[in-house]
Formats: structure tokens, sequence, C-alpha cells
């Protein structure tokens, strides 16, 4: 990032030091695209809730599907989309007959970390000749990308910085363009420092996944000893997201315990858990205890003595809850 605002012009300008920097971004563009795998098209936008807004609003066919438990940035967009239910686990069910249009589908869920069975509801969706947009939030730079025809990231979940991401497009005859930056498809001048910085966040690697893993397992045995409880425990789940049961204890009560006590977690998406309302998530699974669950993140600079010390005070507060 430093490097480009060092060199930073508008991209779009015909001058030297603008072709200097469209030359940098278009760099950005070419290391992201091979760090992900990904050889179509790809969007720069402001983040993730940008590149699915971009995905819903400007897909030649509208809206037709989406899960019950998408994040906001879905929902807001799809309002007038079915909305598939989920199993007590949290994972999609599919209609059987998909009617057409576009099915908006997260691969891994902001709350829980459950993760959805893409390559079935792909073919679903293809067999009508619909399309699909995958929200990767969760899981670009962690896991491979799912089989989709859009698939919208943002760069501060992989270690980027915040106010930059994107949208992968296999084909730009999916969508309408409106003019502006991006090729036609996002107005704008580019963050060409943050494309910069984005993709030297991918191109550190995922290889401390496999700690994650380890770690999670580490922080739920605590919790399970404690006597809490891991949402959606025996579904497939990326690592580093984990919603948690502590009984008898509200969700409030242990955001402000574990704030004091030093720990960042929150309830709910960490984007809209400010509000403190029931988490849309655990309705849809029908989980009987909302109000009881937090959701904690393990991050890439997470250490085992930090798991150590959160289930120190997990046990505490779980302690005094039980004496009262």
């Amino acid at each position: 990032m430093d490097q480009g605002f060092a060199i930073w012009a508008n991209p779009s300008s015909p001058h030297a030091e603008g072709r200097k920097a469209r030359a940098a971004l278009e760099d950005a563009r070419e290391r992201i695209k091979a760090a992900l795998g990904w050889e179509d098209e790809l969007v720069f936008t402001s983040g993730a809730s940008e590149a699915l807004a971009i995905g819903l609003g400007r897909a030649k066919v509208p809206p037709a599907a989406c899960s019950a438990v998408e994040h906001d940035a879905v929902l807001r967009h799809a309002s007038g989309a079915a909305r598939w239910p989920v199993d007590a686990d949290g994972s999609v069910m599919l209609p059987e007959n998909f009617p057409g249009g576009l099915a908006a589908i997260q691969h891994a869920n902001s709350e829980t970390g459950v993760i959805q069975p893409i390559a079935s509801i792909a073919e679903e969706v293809r067999a009508t000749r619909g399309l699909l947009l995958c929200d990767c939030a969760q899981t670009a730079g962690k896991i491979a990308l799912p089989e989709a025809d859009l698939i919208a990231l943002s760069a501060h979940k992989f270690g980027g910085p915040i106010g930059i991401g994107a949208l992968l497009v296999k084909d730009f005859a999916m969508l309408e363009p409106t003019g502006g930056q991006e090729r036609g498809y996002r107005g704008g001048t580019e963050n060409m420092p943050g494309a910069m910085a984005m993709a030297a966040a991918l191109e550190a690697g995922n290889g401390w996944m496999e700690g994650a893993a380890g770690l999670r397992g580490r922080l739920e045995d605590g919790i399970a000893a404690a006597g809490g409880q891991a949402i959606a425990a025996d579904a497939p789940r990326i690592a580093t997201i984990g919603a948690y049961r502590m009984p008898g204890v509200s969700s409030a009560v242990q955001l402000i315990g574990f704030d004091a006590a030093g720990f960042a977690v929150s309830a709910g998406s960490a984007c809209s858990s400010g509000s403190l309302k029931t988490s849309h998530v655990l309705e849809a699974m029908a989980f009987p205890h909302p109000g009881e669950v937090i959701r904690v993140s393990i991050g890439r600079e997470t250490s085992e003595h930090e798991i150590d010390l959160f289930l120190e005070a997990w046990c505490a507060m779980s302690a005094k809850a039980k004496a009262a």
C-alpha cells in the first residue's frame, strides 16, 4: 500500500503518472486473479457489499432466490426473491424445481461458518440456464473458490486493507454496464494502493488456516467442557468462524464481559452486531436459544495462548452465572 501511495495518480488519466498508476492497477488485478485461481474478469469495488449490490442489481437475469441465512448485504437487494430454507445445521435445502434467474448463495456463513453445498446448488441453477452469485467474503483467500458465475469478496477478510474488494465475473455479458471506470461496470476513481495491498495479502498465502483449525478445536473442546455449545458442530464449517452458546447468559452480557476482559467478539455478523437484534441466521435454523449465542473469529495472528485466555474468561463468566 505504501508503494501504491508513492506512485499514486488517477489510473484513468492519460498522462505519464496516470499511465504508471494504470500499470500498477492492472498488475494488481492479474496478481489477484492468479492468487485466487480465477481466469475470467475482475471488477474492483469498495468491498463485498458493493460487489453484491452490482451483481444483484445489474445481472441480466433478476434475483430469483437466496438462502434465508444470507448476509444483510444480499437480503436488502433481493427482497422479492424466494428464500430457500436451511436445516438445523444451517445448510441450504434445495427446492425440487428452481424456476430460473439469479440465485445468491453464500459460500460460508458469516455467523456460524457453515459451508454451503455450492456444487449441488450450481448444478440445479445451471440446469435452468440461471446464474449463481456466491458471497465468498468469508472464504476467499482461505479455501478454494466455488464454481460460480459471480463471486463477491473483501480484502480485509484475508489480511488486506478495508475499503477494497472485488466482483469476479465469468463473462461481462452477464452484467449491464453503466459507464465509468472498471470497463464501465463500476464508476469512481480506482483504489490502486488498496488493490496492490489486496494482491500482497493474497500472495502471503493461506498456510495459517491449518493452524486455525487446530485453534478452533481447542476452543470448542474447552467450551464443551465448560457446558457450552458449538452451533452446527457437525456441519462442514470454515475454521475461522464459530458461534457458541453460553447457557443462561445473554449475548449482550457476554459481549460486555468479554470486551472488558480484552476480547473482541460479536453477536451475529460483525457488521450488524451493534444492534444486538436477534440473529436471523439462528432464527432460520430454528435454534431455540438465539439470545445466548456469540460469534468468535480466529485470524492469521490468533495464538494458542489467546485461546486459553479466552477460555479462562468463558469459564469464569459461565461459573458466575451458574452460581447466581
